[in-house]
């Protein structure tokens, strides 16, 4: 019974060896970057600090206590009396702001401040969907240049061993040779460069996500690229003008450094507190006699403090933050035309991305037709080595360029979702959804 036993665990091994590796899709590498990512844990620490500052502005509002307590040992000697004791009081100060107009707009601040701070956080989230989506088909990418760049030198290294043996039955010329030698240590110097290039790739995907995440699932071969809806490029830039996270981040804090000048106005103005006040003094003795003195002292009242003169400190304040608030909204007209830009960049992306895939898919289809013509040429002696070399390298970079066409149209449809405000993980999954397993 024990022998049995004893194989199982070798059965375990063989059955995790033999089972396929699964590739790592695009929504799975976006949930190790939410984890894993160090620019996203900055952005989700900032937005939790930042959240904080509504609370912050609400305790402006609000009646502040403090309290004091105090014990002090006395050792006096009053004409020929000497007193010894101790005397021990606390304090309870309560102070409620009734009128403190900068506290009321610094709460009104305080709710900017917040929206300011989703907003930013918001187009971080977007920032990530986009940086891994970029990191993903740049390794994609990679991969299928790698691949043309393979397979175009194992062509070539095929029609030079022809040549080769066609030189030496003399059905063709050294030349022949000679430039199909030169056109395969040319692409092994492009295989270099090439798996050069991938190998930084993965490592660019790996300090998004925080680990090596292997294999990856590739785009399908039939895979659809839709156009961008709406059609129109005028109302994708509209609505980046106002829906950006960019634009609303800025727009928040231009109301909040135009409120900043209104905060600083009100330093002129005075204000009204409800003060109250609870004390109470313990004393062994006094100077007058040995007995123990207690004091209780319990009061309320109102305070008005009118500001006077502060040495124009006041006023240059109200004049910076007026100088700031100019500064706010030029930054907010210079977001609004950046979100503009981008929308109209992104939009043409797609549209000509989409029209570039098709070209290069007739193009591929034609390469291919050319590739043929030109070898079944070779074979009845009308094509030379050479033509044929260069259909079958026209086949490799055109797959290439198709990849790359691909992907980047891909790229340009999220950038357009995300200039305005409108990328989530849903449209990712969308993308994710159009690839497969190797």
């Amino acid at each position: 019974m024990r022998r049995p036993m004893k194989k199982l665990p070798f059965l375990f091994a063989a059955l995790f060896a033999t089972a396929p590796v699964l590739a790592a899709d695009l929504m799975q590498v976006y949930r190790e970057a939410q984890s894993n990512d160090a620019q996203y844990a900055v952005a989700r620490a900032t937005a939790e600090a930042g959240r904080e500052k509504l609370p912050q502005g609400l305790a402006g509002l609000l009646p502040v206590i403090s309290g004091t307590a105090n014990t002090t040992w006395n050792d006096n000697v009053y004409n020929t009396l000497d007193r010894k004791f101790n005397t021990n009081g606390y304090n309870l100060n309560l102070t409620q702001p009734l009128f403190r107009w900068q506290n009321f707009v610094q709460y009104g601040q305080s709710k900017l401040l917040v929206v300011q701070a989703e907003a930013n956080f918001a187009q971080a989230r977007q920032d990530l969907i986009l940086r891994v989506a970029q990191a993903y088909f740049d390794v994609l990418n990679a991969e299928e240049n790698l691949l043309a760049v393979q397979a175009n030198k194992k062509a070539i290294a095929q029609q030079l061993e022809q040549a080769k043996k066609n030189f030496e039955v003399g059905t063709a010329t050294i030349t022949d040779s000679q430039e199909a030698q030169s056109r395969y240590d040319l692409a092994s110097a492009q295989e270099i460069a090439a798996d050069s290039d991938l190998e930084v790739k993965r490592y660019a995907l790996i300090v998004v996500v925080g680990k090596d995440s292997g294999a990856l699932n590739r785009l399908k071969p039939q895979a659809v690229l839709t156009p961008p809806q709406p059609a129109s490029m005028d109302k994708w830039v509209d609505a980046a003008e106002k829906d950006s996270f960019i634009v609303q981040a800025q727009q928040a804090a231009a109301e909040v450094a135009d409120k900043e000048v209104e905060r600083n106005r009100a330093g002129h103005y005075p204000t009204l507190d409800v003060v109250a006040n609870l004390g109470e003094n313990n004393a062994g003795a006094s100077q007058f006699g040995a007995n123990r003195l207690e004091t209780t002292t319990r009061n309320v009242g109102l305070q008005l403090t009118i500001p006077i003169f502060q040495g124009g400190a006041t006023s240059s304040k109200v004049r910076e933050a007026a100088a700031n608030r100019d500064v706010s909204l030029a930054s907010l007209e210079n977001a609004k035309r950046t979100a503009a830009l981008g929308a109209r960049q992104s939009f043409l992306g797609v549209v000509n991305g989409l029209a570039q895939v098709r070209a290069l898919e007739a193009a591929l289809i034609s390469s291919n037709s050319a590739l043929d013509s030109n070898k079944l040429g070779y074979e009845v002696g009308v094509r030379i080595n050479i033509d044929v070399l260069n259909a079958e390298q026209q086949v490799y970079s055109t797959k290439r360029d198709l990849a790359k066409a691909r992907f980047d149209t891909l790229l340009a449809q999220l950038k357009l979702k995300a200039a305005v405000g409108a990328l989530g993980e849903d449209d990712l999954q969308q993308v994710n959804a159009l690839f497969e397993a190797k």
